[in-house]
Parts: C-alpha cells; sequence; structure tokens
C-alpha cells in the first residue's frame, strides 16, 4: 500500500472561480505544476478529490467536470506532472436536479471518495497527506488518519479566521508549493 496526496482542486491546485463552468475560467496557480511534479518524484500518488455541487445545481454538466479534468492533466504533462486520479460528488441533497439530490457519503466532508480512491488505488490512507483550502477538505481525511493541510489560497484565509471544531490540521501553509514542501518534509 502506498501513500498518497488528495488534492482539492478549486482554490487549492487551480483558482477558486465559484461554479466553474468553462475552461477560460479554469487558472492554474503559478506554482501548481511544480508541486504536483515534486509529488510524483517522490514517489507518492496525487489524487484529486472535489466536490461538484454545480451538477446538482444544474450549473454544470458531468461532461465538462472531465473536460475540466482531461484539461488538468493535459496542462500537468506539458510541466512533467501527473494526478494519478480525480474522484468527485455531483451530489447535493438540495439539488435541483432530482438524481442527484441525495445525501450521500462522497460529498466531503464525508469520506465516500478517499475510501473509494484507497481501494482502488491500494492506498495507505495513514501514511497519506490531504491539502485543501476548506475545513471540509481536510476533515475527512484526519477522520481516515491522514495528515491535513489547511492553504490559505481560495477560501483558506477566511476557513483559518473561524477554525472548525474537532478539525486540527497537521500544518498551514500559504499555499500549494508550501504545504508540498511541507509534506516531503514528513515523509
Amino acid at each position: 500500500m502506498n501513500p498518497a496526496v488528495f488534492l482539492d482542486r478549486d482554490g487549492t491546485l487551480i483558482e477558486e472561480a465559484g461554479y466553474l463552468d468553462r475552461l477560460e475560467r479554469l487558472i492554474f496557480f503559478p506554482y501548481s505544476v511544480d508541486a504536483v511534479r515534486l509529488l510524483n518524484r517522490s514517489g507518492l500518488a496525487v489524487v484529486v478529490i472535489t466536490n461538484q455541487a454545480g451538477i446538482a445545481r444544474g450549473i454544470v454538466k458531468e461532461s465538462f467536470v472531465a473536460e475540466a479534468h482531461r484539461h488538468i492533466s493535459d496542462r500537468l504533462a506539458a510541466g512533467g506532472a501527473r494526478v494519478d486520479a480525480y474522484y468527485y460528488c455531483p451530489h447535493h441533497p438540495d439539488a435541483v436536479i432530482e438524481a442527484y439530490r441525495q445525501r450521500c457519503d462522497c460529498r466531503k466532508p464525508r469520506p465516500g471518495l478517499f475510501t473509494r480512491a484507497a481501494a482502488d488505488l491500494d492506498l495507505d490512507l495513514a501514511r497519506s497527506f490531504v491539502v485543501g483550502d476548506r475545513w471540509h477538505d481536510i476533515e475527512p481525511g484526519q477522520a481516515l488518519g491522514a495528515r491535513g493541510v489547511l492553504v490559505r489560497t481560495g477560501y483558506g484565509r477566511t476557513e483559518e479566521a473561524a477554525p472548525k471544531a474537532g478539525v486540527v490540521p497537521a500544518a498551514i501553509t500559504d499555499n500549494l508549493i508550501d504545504a508540498v514542501s511541507w509534506i516531503l518534509r514528513e515523509i
């Protein structure tokens, strides 16, 4: 079993854009490719786990989420980096599209996508890390034994100012490249 770094997408790997609905709104942080490449070279699996309630709300189609993930992968590949897998939750309890209206175990902070990724990719959650800009990004990892890193990009500064009871990150960093530097010192 291998350790992994689970990355939130919006506000962590790429800039927060609200409901990302067009590729021209998908903007990488200037250090994202380097950060992922460093993780790849260290032997850690890199898995993106993201809530995509825009699907349930009728704002974004699932086909666009797949297109966005292909675009991210292409951009990373051009820089010698890769994401090993993408997992997303299309559900929301208040969805306007009935097929997606549910309380699932895959919507963060629930751990379903993490456990699915661990089973699919033979990952050791207890030796893994979770990086995100929201408490609900790192909460499931913490519950599963992974170490969480809150980044101050996206909603991170706002989240840091309003700690969530019971969620204690192993580190708080300014951005993804700083989180990766911290992770590489910990492995």
